[in-house]
């Protein structure tokens, strides 16, 4: 098992931690700052400094699986090609300092908060989404057509509206009595614990948006800048896919 400090501080970037595994998939933490794949949302990259100051590149995170492919409570940091040499000297129990990429890490709590403005502005159930550091999707079940510089001008005031955002938890019962909070169609909100993650957007008086989320996000909307609809397509009969990107 490894201890996602993610969770409670999506602005930690770096913690000591100690190798419990590594294998051919790549190195288990006891604790990390890295975020693995999932929810639409990239893993996070970086380095892993060890015990002698050299340090192990990380290309990518993800969730760790069983022998029959079942997903665990692990989470993999996937090296760089090109470390043989240094990952051979590597075994369970050494400590470790994760050092995130930040600037990356920044980007896509960016793009991950902006495509929740994006749910407030066209309400209708999301049927596919991809966050990476350099734009973010996302496929919208609906047949009407969208206009994509009246997207950017409601994600502009929602950004200059200076909105906080909290996280916040709900039990799984209060999810059942609730369905409406789940806007994607092809991602389930992660149950077993009692109770759910979930991101809001508005203070006590202004709701933009409430739902299960388990990714990163910035603490108020000002933080993501200048985010803009780069482009809209038809994918199929039923959906619209809106793309965005940052206007730097």
């Amino acid at each position: 098992m490894t201890h996602d400090l993610f969770r409670q501080d999506a602005y930690r970037q770096t913690c000591s931690a100690t190798v419990t595994a590594i294998d051919e998939h790549g190195i288990v933490l006891d604790r990390t700052v890295f975020y693995p794949l999932g929810g639409g949302q990239a893993g996070d990259a970086g380095t892993l400094q060890l015990a002698d100051g050299s340090t192990i590149a990380i290309a990518d995170t993800r969730k760790g699986k069983d022998a029959e492919g079942r997903p665990t409570a692990a989470i993999v940091h996937v090296p760089a090609p090109g470390q043989e040499a240094r990952l051979a000297h590597l075994a369970a129990g050494a400590p470790v300092t994760a050092h995130i990429d930040w600037a990356r890490r920044h980007r896509l709590m960016r793009f991950h908060t902006a495509t929740h403005l994006l749910c407030h502005l066209v309400p209708v159930p999301v049927n596919g989404c991809s966050i990476t550091p350099d734009y973010a999707r996302m496929d919208l079940h609906m047949t009407d057509p969208l206009d994509k510089d009246a997207l950017t001008e409601g994600l502009a005031r929602l950004v200059a509206a200076s909105h906080p955002l909290t996280v916040g938890a709900i039990t799984d019962a209060e999810l059942d009595a609730n369905p409406a909070l789940v806007k994607s169609m092809s991602v389930a909100p992660p149950r077993g614990s009692g109770t759910v993650r979930t991101i809001r957007i508005g203070d006590g008086t202004t709701l933009i948006d409430l739902q299960p989320c388990g990714g990163t996000h910035v603490a108020n909307t000002a933080e993501i800048g200048r985010v803009v609809v780069t482009k809209i397509e038809k994918k199929s009969a039923t959906t619209r896919r809106v793309v965005l990107g940052f206007a730097e």
